[in-house]
């Protein structure tokens, strides 16, 4: 069973969280989620326990649980369904539009818009941008 484990001290390793959970049962893997770029903790993470049995029991303790000064939220971890998730490196509608002229177009993710010196307009359908005339 996937177990979410969140409200993690940021300080916390994956070697201690294993070991919380070792007291209940065998367990696969555990990743504690990081930031891409600092390094980071991002203060939650997941724990695999082959029994669910066991990790039912984990759960059950380990919910509301104080680690390091701080209650800790334990649960069976669902996956999303497809359509929820969201792509913020690729897909989906991106901004576009390069002005007449224009120095630079829209590729922005969240606006598009003419570039510089343009007459156009841009953008998706989150925002456009009217940025001609610079």
């Amino acid at each position: 069973m996937n177990i979410f484990v969140g409200s993690l001290p940021f300080s916390i390793e994956e070697a201690d969280l294993r070991e919380s959970f070792e007291a209940y049962g065998a367990v696969d893997s555990v990743k504690i989620i990081t930031d891409k770029f600092t390094g980071r903790s991002k203060g939650f993470g997941f724990v695999e326990m082959p029994n669910d049995d066991d990790a039912q029991k984990a759960i059950d303790e380990l919910n509301g649980a104080t680690v390091q000064g701080r209650a800790i939220v334990v649960n069976k971890s669902e996956p999303k369904p497809e359509g929820e998730r969201r792509s913020f490196n690729g897909g989906g509608n991106r901004g576009g539009g390069g002005g007449q002229g224009g120095y630079r177009g829209g590729n922005d993710r969240n606006s598009g818009g003419g570039g510089y010196g343009g007459n156009s307009r841009g953008g998706d359908n989150r925002s456009g941008g009217d940025r001609g005339g610079y």
